[in-house]
């Protein structure tokens, strides 16, 4: 086998993914230090989408899909396609054919910075998809690619293995030997950020960090307040 395909890579184990996906995008983007959002024109077909599992990292050529074919061939039960298309929107990588084979197979689901079609399809059949567009164009299949390796997805490094976590806000990528120790993290956020919305819901609408915040910005002078 091609040394473009990369068939044996860790990853992340199918417990923690259960935990993570527990937690919205943004609580574990958060945790992670506000870093591993991919760009907001990668987004979920429709706003319920969500996913969650191990990378399988694709990369090909703008408007080849050849690569997925295979990669789909490859993929185990849980992965999902994480796919550098290039943000090329100029034609579908992938359409309902694909998207039903991946449904089938136990695949995740997809996210794809590129394009797909056949979206009210795939809509219906309530697989998520997390796109940077749709194109009725169809792709071409003559151009090779690489499995399994390094990818930039959405300006965001992408490991073969790295839990994926996606939802109506967009996706987060967190490198594999991180995820243990940030879920306990995730769930102390969850935690502290109910315990302010129910202070807000009781009338304590201020936010004790503002005035110190507004005082080093230099908007206030020392002694000045809102």
């Amino acid at each position: 086998m091609t040394t473009d395909i990369l068939r044996d890579f860790e990853r992340v184990s199918p417990d923690l993914v259960r935990q993570a996906a527990q937690f919205q995008a943004a609580i574990l983007a958060d945790v992670a230090g506000r870093r591993g959002a991919m760009h907001g024109r990668i987004g979920a077909l429709h706003p319920r989408m969500k996913l969650a599992g191990p990378a399988l990292t694709v990369d090909v050529r703008p408007g080849d899909n050849l690569m997925i074919h295979a990669a789909i061939a490859l993929a185990r039960p849980g992965d999902v396609l994480v796919i550098d298309g290039k943000a090329d929107r100029t034609s579908a990588l992938m359409g309902t054919i694909m998207m039903t084979a991946c449904k089938q197979l136990g695949i995740a689901g997809v996210v794809i910075d590129g394009a797909v079609r056949d979206s009210l399809e795939i809509d219906e059949m309530d697989y998520p998809v997390f796109s940077a567009g749709t194109n009725p164009n169809g792709p071409t299949k003559n151009v090779p690619g690489r499995i399994g390796h390094p990818i930039s997805c959405g300006g965001v490094s992408v490991r073969a293995g790295d839990l994926v976590l996606a939802d109506a806000d967009g996706i987060v990528v967190l490198e594999r030997d991180r995820v243990a120790g940030l879920l306990p993290l995730a769930g102390k956020k969850v935690a502290d950020e109910a315990a302010r919305i129910a202070q807000i819901r009781q009338g304590n609408t201020s936010a004790p960090w503002l005035a110190a915040a507004l005082r080093t910005a230099g908007v206030l002078k020392e002694g000045e307040s809102l």
